[in-house]
């Protein structure tokens, strides 16, 4: 019995209650009262006498709005409420560019409003910039058959003149989608660019035509893209263009 109660045993006896008395204080105990996820984004919403409340988080919210959601749903849901998000924000107001998105969108689940005016604003700078250069390759890449042969043909007639265009891409002060519709298999957005540009066109011995080689000049374009809905390629093309100064 003696040997029971020697030092080194109720050493080890110590350690062991003082480590689990540091668990306990650290980790806590579970008292049967902890609040579930939708106690926590209810209680978020209430503020204290004089405190602001603090900020739910975005589960938090849509698990206040459908307590019963699962984890699977609630990606669904994000990724709705994201989406439903960026429809208002780019359609500026106008139901029928709304409804439009919205159908691509149904159409395309890949589809966002967002990603694509990004795409659509790298792809004008690229193919102004192309076509005053005279880069036909970069051009069909990006250009429906139809529009890359009009685009040809005014770089042959360029050509031909023997006139050539200094350019230089400034910036986009504003992009704006006017149009979005599913027509049968594609979807097609239409985007007006208002771009700032330097370029001058001048003759083969270099003599100004037009334009200002100093100057920044505004110009602005509608341009239509369009896409198969069902299509492994997620690339946009240009299928029409309407300049609008």
């Amino acid at each position: 019995m003696d040997e029971f109660f020697d030092i080194p045993t109720l050493i080890v006896i110590g350690v062991a209650i003082f480590v689990l008395f540091r668990l306990r204080s650290v980790l806590g105990t579970r008292t049967g009262n902890e609040r579930t996820p939708l106690q926590r984004a209810q209680q978020a919403q209430q503020a204290k006498p004089g405190q602001k409340p603090a900020a739910a988080t975005d589960d938090e919210k849509m698990i206040a709005a459908r307590p019963n959601v699962t984890p699977p749903e609630l990606d669904i849901d994000r990724r709705a409420l994201k989406l439903d998000s960026e429809i208002t924000q780019f359609s500026h107001g106008d139901a029928a560019v709304a409804a439009g998105l919205k159908a691509i969108a149904e159409a395309d689940a890949t589809f966002s409003p967002k990603q694509f005016l990004e795409g659509a604003k790298q792809a004008y700078e690229m193919i102004v910039t192309a076509f005053a250069t005279g880069d036909r390759k970069t051009l069909k890449n990006l250009l429906e058959k139809d529009v890359f042969d009009g685009f040809d043909k005014a770089i042959d007639d360029r050509e031909a003149a023997g006139r050539k265009i200094d350019f230089t891409f400034v910036g986009l002060p504003k992009i704006e989608i006017s149009d979005a519709e599913v027509d049968k298999r594609d979807a097609r957005v239409a985007v007006k660019f208002t771009a700032e540009v330097v370029q001058a066109t001048r003759d083969k011995d270099g003599t100004l035509l037009e334009g200002n080689a100093d100057t920044v000049q505004t110009i602005a374009d509608e341009w239509t893209f369009a896409r198969a809905v069902k299509s492994r390629d997620p690339n946009w093309k240009l299928v029409a263009t309407n300049q609008l100064s």
